[in-house]
């Protein structure tokens, strides 16, 4: 096993948030009661991507953690394969797309309604002004 050299030790601590690694593979084992062979297979299936140091040790972000307990309780729990955690996987973050841009469009269309409002009370305002110009 590769040891972190002090350089990769304080890269871990500068990275240390919630979706970056700073977690060596060993703590992230322990953290999630697995084995590091099981955390480097499921990188290997695309389960999880773990971020590198510059010395190329894996570093576990607590994202990281969450997927990984998100992954063994689809598996303990609920009985699922690894290839329906994949579908699941896929799924659910196909699905938080389509509802960021769903937002997205909501925010564009009450955008453009609020225009519409906007110019049809100018026209009234228009219209207005020119039927007491006639008058």
């Amino acid at each position: 096993m590769k040891t972190p050299s002090e350089d990769d030790q304080e890269e871990m601590m500068d990275n240390c948030k919630a979706s970056r690694g700073c977690y060596v593979i060993s703590i992230a084992a322990k953290l999630v009661n697995m084995h590091p062979q099981t955390l480097r297979y499921y990188e290997r299936l695309g389960l999880i991507e773990p971020s590198r140091s510059r010395g190329r040790i894996r570093l576990y972000s607590d994202n990281d953690i969450e997927r990984l307990q998100y992954i063994q309780r689809l598996i303990n729990d609920l009985g699922v394969n690894l290839a329906g955690v994949e579908v699941i996987i896929n799924m659910t973050r196909k699905m938080m797309e389509m509802e960021r841009e769903l937002e997205e469009l909501r925010a564009q269309l009450e955008n453009s309604v609020d225009r519409i409002h906007q110019t049809r009370a100018r026209r009234r305002v228009i219209q207005r002004s020119e039927e007491l110009d006639s008058s």
